[in-house]
């Protein structure tokens, strides 16, 4: 219960909400009751049992013969003024009042449930998004993708159903069931001590299915989260899947998922479905065992028990029949929204682990330099960067090189904070970065990666990402400078023109150069290039690099280069290789040492 009611927290104001459901469900019972208990006046009428006599008007008191007297009263005086058809009717009456003010105050405890469910769905999914964009960078290398929508979507899904149905089961139903057990008792202690005798034989089935359903909960929403990976994972690498004939093994691996899906929900549908024709088969037996223990309480002679009051004892037994089925769905659906929500919690209670000290430094102003000193990083204990030491000074370009593998994404990585070191630091202005407030110094800070990052939105918007408040006229100059404007101006709507998912109507070159244009909107002192070239054609690529020699001027820049050609300008070149740096210079210098750059640059030479 201690995750249900962690949910209920995500609800605004939710001591009011429960407060207005409890009174509304009390109510909403009491008249239902009511309703129910005006069948034994009407019952005695028909069977004759009322006599003539007008008690006196009872005195006040805090219990409950004081309304069934006042009740009385009333009831045989319209009897013994105006007959037994008025008083039939002013039975009736009563009835459809009761069931009236029922049926409006259970409207009430809907509308209050269905706020308090709108809520939590509402807070919750917004709770999930705002702390998966807090999480590093390395968190999702280590989680699926589909995974994580799946619990953003369908384990929200749950909770939500699981929280309309526990209300009703955890604060309506037993009230109800309490309620009309106090009816019972009331009418018959016997009868009501018999039923309670034999009610634990429907509780204790129905338990046991609910336990075998936790487990199968749990696994069925993970495996939809793989389900949602596999088909975002093929929706994205469809040209992948198409031009290597994959279809087959996607479709295989699908069908393996599915499989498994499908027989989880199977064996939770056999249980969930059992629950049902079980507790009806109960709730008959039980009801049998009544009517013969009732029965022969009535043909014995029972002081307390007559046929008219064994009627209305029926009927509002009947009457906790569905509450109590009711109870354990709800008991079953809170199964499936606790495993849910306990996915749900692992990722809420996941903490970043990049985030700001306290009192940390705002960096209002880059001015000296880059340094790295003694930086070595590590993925999962397999070391990437050993003991690298360099600087960068301001105004400067210093570019990385080497093969694949080597560490030089990973180097370049760590100056916004996507990662900290595993050894040593990494300064700006003789700061460590871990001392500043990330996001100032990510303000300080221009990406452009090889991947151009865009999203389905227009060009405009995508330029002016996270920018809120630039005009149409700085948008265009940015994109003028990254040589965009021309492509973007023959686009149907111009700036306003929708590029899709990823940018996928746009060629790679366009790509790269909107991503280059938001750069030089956020007009960043620090900028760091990833290999932002290497994707391209020949045509593409001069266009982009002259876009890119456009944006480096007067700034910092680190740049990670595949086409060597690219970088011979900068003012100092890092060869890297296996972690560590084997070789630095200018283009010249490492040339006449005919090292490994020397080697590199003759194999890139047509």
């Amino acid at each position: 219960m201690q995750t249900f009611f962690r949910i209920l927290k995500y609800s605004n104001g939710l001591t009011s909400k429960l407060i207005q459901f409890f009174i509304f469900s009390v109510l909403g019972i009491i008249f239902s009751a009511i309703s129910l208990a005006s069948l034994f006046p009407m019952l005695n009428i028909l069977f004759d049992k009322v006599n003539n006599t007008i008690p006196e008007f009872p005195a006040f008191t805090l219990s409950l013969n004081f309304p069934i007297r006042v009740f009385e009263y009333y009831f045989k005086t319209i009897i013994v003024q105006n007959g037994k058809s008025d008083a039939l009717l002013f039975v009736c009456l009563l009835i459809s009042v009761a069931v009236l003010l029922s049926g409006f105050f259970r409207y009430l405890e809907r509308i209050v449930a269905s706020r308090l469910r709108v809520d939590i769905v509402r807070n919750m999914r917004t709770h999930i998004f705002t702390n998966v964009t807090r999480l590093q960078i390395g968190y999702f290398n280590n989680q699926r993708k589909g995974d994580l929508i799946s619990r953003f979507t369908n384990d929200v899904q749950e909770v939500e159903n699981a929280v309309m149905n526990t209300l009703k089961a955890v604060l309506k139903e037993p009230i109800t069931i309490i309620v009309y057990f106090g009816a019972l008792f009331f009418i018959s202690v016997k009868l009501t001590l018999f039923t309670l005798l034999v009610l634990p034989l429907l509780g204790g089935v129905l338990a046991d299915i609910i336990r075998r359903l936790k487990k199968e909960a749990k696994e069925s929403q993970e495996s939809l989260g793989r389900i949602v990976n596999i088909l975002d994972e093929t929706i994205t690498g469809m040209r992948v899947v198409k031009a290597f004939n994959a279809r087959n093994y996607i479709l295989e691996k699908m069908d393996v998922e599915n499989r498994f899906y499908r027989k989880v929900n199977m064996g939770m549908a056999y249980k969930n479905e059992l629950a049902s024709p079980v507790s009806e088969f109960l709730g008959v037996l039980i009801v049998a065992l009544i009517l013969w223990f009732g029965g022969s309480l009535i043909l014995n002679g029972d002081q307390e028990l007559d046929a008219a009051k064994f009627m209305v004892f029926l009927a509002l037994f009947a009457s906790i029949i569905q509450p109590a089925k009711a109870f354990s769905n709800g008991i079953t659906s809170l199964q499936k929204g606790i495993a849910s929500a306990r996915r749900i919690f692992t990722v809420i209670d996941t903490e970043p682990a990049i985030e700001n000290k306290p009192n940390a430094v705002v960096l209002k102003s880059f001015e000296r330099a880059i340094e790295f000193k003694n930086v070595s990083f590590a993925y999962d204990a397999v070391n990437v960067l050993e003991n690298i030491n360099l600087t960068v000074p301001k105004g400067k370009t210093v570019a990385l090189v080497g093969p694949s593998g080597g560490g030089k994404s990973t180097l370049a990585d760590l100056v916004p904070r996507f990662y900290d070191p595993t050894a040593g630091a990494v300064y700006v202005d003789d700061i460590a970065l871990t001392d500043y407030d990330i996001d100032s110094l990510r303000k300080h800070m221009g990406v452009v990666t090889q991947e151009s990052i865009l999203f389905n939105d227009s060009i405009f918007n995508n330029i002016a990402f996270g920018m809120p408040g630039v005009s149409e006229a700085q948008v265009m100059q940015a994109a003028k400078i990254a040589n965009a404007h021309d492509f973007i101006m023959q686009t149907e709507n111009g700036y306003q023109t929708t590029i899709g998912e990823r940018g996928s109507k746009l060629s790679g070159g366009q790509r790269q150069r909107i991503s280059i244009a938001r750069a030089v909107l956020k007009n960043p002192p620090i900028l760091i290039l990833d290999e932002a070239t290497s994707a391209l054609d020949s045509e593409s690529e001069k266009l982009v690099q002259e876009a890119l020699f456009n944006l480096m001027k007067n700034r910092t820049s680190v740049v990670i280069a595949h086409r060597l050609s690219t970088i011979q300008h900068a003012d100092e070149i890092i060869v890297i290789q296996e972690g560590k740096i084997i070789e630095r210079g200018n283009h010249e210098t490492l040339m006449q040492n005919r090292g490994l750059y020397w080697k590199l640059s003759t194999i890139q030479k047509p």
